[in-house]
């Protein structure tokens, strides 16, 4: 057995697009077209607004913010839900008190086939 860390002290900070107290941590990234990180935002913490590179699950596994895709209005968003962006779609997310979510970006991913929609 090996033993792996993904908290945000191991993670590179996110600077692009306007973020603000915002780190990912890769986890994995297949020969594929799949990544999976786990990012992190602080309290007051932002990942800037910009377009999905291919469809990605947000998954949140810690804390509590919001989300938004192309429109302008933010959806609160919670441990245990997820939000799904699909490739090219802008998006952004960010939280007041602190947040840690599971990203998953890749090609042919289809989340309705699996989850509970909220």
């Amino acid at each position: 057995m090996k033993l792996f860390r993904f908290e945000q002290g191991v993670g590179r900070t996110i600077d692009r697009y306007g973020s603000v107290h915002a780190a990912i941590s890769r986890i994995v990234r297949t020969p594929g077209a799949v990544s999976i990180g786990c990012i992190h935002l602080g309290p007051g913490g932002v990942l800037g607004y910009h377009p999905a590179v291919v469809h990605q699950l947000f998954l949140v596994v810690q804390g509590e913010g919001w989300v938004r895709g192309e429109e302008e209005s933010r959806t609160p968003i919670r441990a245990g839900q997820a939000a799904f962006w699909t490739a090219g779609e802008g998006h952004e997310s960010g939280s007041d008190s602190g947040m840690v979510a599971i990203v998953i970006e890749g090609e042919g991913l289809d989340p309705d086939a699996f989850m509970t929609a909220i």
